[in-house]
């Protein structure tokens, strides 16, 4: 049960309709979303707060659009995250990102068994334990950060980190204001057992 209710597009303030315009335009490209879950109920909630909205937009553009790290290795990040938090809200957006980005459904599914499951390549392995340190322990180990320092440049480093942090913070948002899915997003909800 959403414990902010998202408030409609109509009631939105007025820059937020005009920033979501241009924010979607830009983010979008030349990529054909229709039919796709479009997160109303999330926009919803944010535009309650639309200066925290668009200033948090604006950063998790970067992180979806603007980082120097692949879709892939961004929506490995993601995945793990929404796992480890059961943010099952993200998980269910992120599944259909992270086809996009070339994950297999058998990998998307492996994420939920974390960095020590068959299958892995060292570098996934690498980045799905710094996902875990990070959400555990609040930093990424001498040992991972080594092992990822091997293969990434500085700037793809701060990437991996801020896009572990951005959705870790999304995830606690989530769950604690009670965002819904959408009934069109609700075939991506994770299958607990």
């Amino acid at each position: 049960m959403a414990r902010i209710a998202p408030i409609s597009r109509r009631e939105w303030a007025p820059k937020l309709v005009t920033y979501m315009s241009e924010y979607r335009a830009k983010v979008k490209g030349d990529r054909n979303n229709e039919g796709r879950p479009g997160g109303a109920n999330l926009l919803g909630t944010l535009a309650v707060h639309p200066d925290l909205a668009r200033s948090f937009l604006e950063f998790n553009g970067h992180i979806l659009y603007g980082a120097t790290i692949s879709a892939r290795v961004r929506e490995l990040l993601v995945l793990r995250v929404a796992s480890v938090r059961q943010a099952d809200y993200e998980w269910a957006q992120h599944t259909l990102l992270a086809g996009d980005a070339g994950l297999t459904p058998e990998e998307i599914a492996r994420v939920t068994d974390g960095p020590d499951a068959v299958g892995w390549s060292p570098s996934d392995r690498s980045l799905l334990r710094a996902a875990d340190e990070m959400v555990f322990d609040g930093f990424v180990s001498a040992p991972t950060w080594q092992e990822l320092a091997a293969e990434y440049d500085d700037r793809q480093l701060m990437d991996i980190v801020f896009t572990v942090g951005a959705y870790e913070l999304l995830a606690k948002a989530l769950r604690t204001f009670g965002v819904e899915p959408e009934p069109d997003l609700v075939p991506y909800l994770p299958v607990r057992g």
